[in-house]
């Protein structure tokens, strides 16, 4: 790229966003903005080789994340600018044409991102551009926890209580009241030409319980502060209960970040009441994504290859008619398929309905873990490396701190522990509406006694369980 001569230090500062599309608590944003210097707010839609693709469900997202950036970014006085393509080389084209001198953004932690960050870092410094980031999206940043060895930690619990230590310093900054504003952006990119949003057919109908952007993230924290987590600790693993948070895609997206939650949460304690315990048990699902992420930054090949890397050697089965009943909700386990529905229609899993259609996926049918994955990650609305690998290999027996591969959840107890009255069931699985609460979870059990609809249209398992957990068994044993 042409040479930055080192005297204009008074040239356009460029923002680039990335997972954090929001204005408050956001250190490049607020650093752009101290300076004084005119800025451009920047978002690329990265085709970076290399880079994964977002999932469908997580570019419907995006759209109406982006949105909401550009209106807030319009009411400070200034506007966002989007391109399509190399990060590098868009960056390059920017500045070109801007005469910008200095480059800011926040800090991501997978392999690829660091990757192409450290060489575009390089590449600018070394042609006079200055360059700077931040940490927006965690509470600590992998390197900052260590055990006494000076190791990362692989077990969640004494990393959590490591990570907690630093965190009674927390701050957060508020978002910028203005934001200087060149005399002319540079050309910007339509979102509308990007076609996030899905046509012929539009499938997100049953989208719309979200509202992405940073206004939607601070009320659902609001509301959930208000309210349910009250009773977090005992009802978080009711499916048919409004119970959590639902702020993984706001986080993922960096809509809202963890500081903010922390002291969201530390201040619901001290000025609403909200019980201690409670606000524990919400802070320590936190601590579980700040934990993936740790353990993904220091295994950078855990989206391919297992933490364990003995499971590397697991004898997977490849049997494409039960994958798709599984991604259908056509397993003939009410609750697994209730699972898989409400996924399909909302982008969205109650969590202990996630680790039970994993385990179906992984232990009863033998799949590849990284299958299941890959259909999480392409219909979650809260797809995140970080965590979807991790969490699936925590089922999967791979993973750090990983369920063990003798636990293998029975899906019919489980609907009957976690969905007693077949609630969540009968909402996604209308088939079954009819169906008495003593066999929701096991219809076939009582196909005589059935409504005429759900055998016709509610199909059997297609395998048994006692069956499938002894073959689990044996493979897992055999390694």
């Amino acid at each position: 790229m042409r040479q930055v001569r080192k005297d204009t230090d008074q040239g356009p500062v460029i923002v680039w966003f990335r997972n954090d599309l929001r204005l408050a608590d956001n250190p490049a944003l607020r650093h752009a903005a101290d300076s004084g210097r005119p800025v451009i707010p920047l978002y690329i839609l990265d085709e970076t080789p290399g880079l994964r693709t977002r999932g469908a469900a997580s570019l419907w997202w995006l759209d109406k994340s982006l949105k909401s950036l550009a209106e807030s970014l319009e009411k400070l006085g200034n506007g966002l600018v989007l391109r399509k393509g190399v990060a590098a080389e868009v960056l390059d084209d920017v500045i070109a044409h801007t005469g910008a001198t200095c480059v800011l953004w926040n800090r991501l932690y997978d392999p690829v991102s660091i990757n192409r960050d450290t060489a575009i870092k390089t590449r600018l410094k070394d042609a006079g551009v200055d360059c700077q980031s931040f940490n927006a999206s965690l509470l600590n940043e992998p390197w900052t926890v260590s055990n006494g060895a000076k190791q990362p930690y692989k077990v969640f619990t004494p990393y959590w209580r490591a990570a907690r230590e630093p965190l009674s310093q927390v701050t957060v900054e508020p978002g910028p009241k203005h934001l200087k504003s060149p005399e002319h952006l540079p050309c910007s990119e339509s979102l509308s030409d990007w076609n996030l949003h899905p046509t012929k057919p539009d499938w997100s109908k049953g989208f719309d319980l979200w509202s992405p952007g940073e206004a939607g993230a601070l009320k659902r924290l609001d509301d959930f502060l208000s309210g349910p987590v009250d009773g977090y600790g005992e009802q978080r693993d009711l499916p048919s209960v409004e119970a959590t948070s639902r702020l993984s895609p706001h986080l993922h997206f960096g809509e809202i970040g963890p500081r903010q939650v922390w002291l969201a949460a530390r201040d619901a304690v001290e000025h609403r009441g909200a019980p201690v315990g409670e606000i524990d048990k919400f802070l320590s699902e936190v601590g579980w994504r700040e934990f993936n992420h740790s353990i993904l930054f220091h295994w950078p090949n855990l989206p391919t290859s297992g933490f364990r890397p003995e499971f590397d050697a697991f004898p997977w089965k490849s049997n494409p008619g039960f994958f798709e009943a599984w991604t259908r909700g056509e397993t003939g386990y009410p609750i697994v398929d209730a699972g898989m529905r409400e996924l399909w229609a909302t982008g969205f899993m109650h969590n202990r309905v996630r680790m039970i259609v994993a385990s179906f996926l992984v232990k009863h049918l033998l799949i590849d873990w990284r299958e299941g994955e890959a259909w999480f990650w392409d219909t979650l609305v809260d797809a995140d490396l970080a965590n979807n690998v991790g969490n699936w290999q925590w089922v999967a027996g791979s993973g750090a701190d990983a369920s063990p591969y003798f636990r293998i959840f029975n899906p019919i107890a489980q609907g009957e522990k976690f969905d007693p009255h077949g609630v969540y069931v009968r909402r996604w699985v209308p088939e079954l509406k009819g169906v008495p609460d003593e066999v929701i979870h096991k219809p076939w059990t009582r196909a005589l006694h059935l409504p005429a609809a759900a055998k016709r249209l509610y199909s059997r398992p297609i395998v048994d369980h006692a069956q499938a957990r002894e073959k689990a068994m044996e493979a897992y044993r055999g390694l």
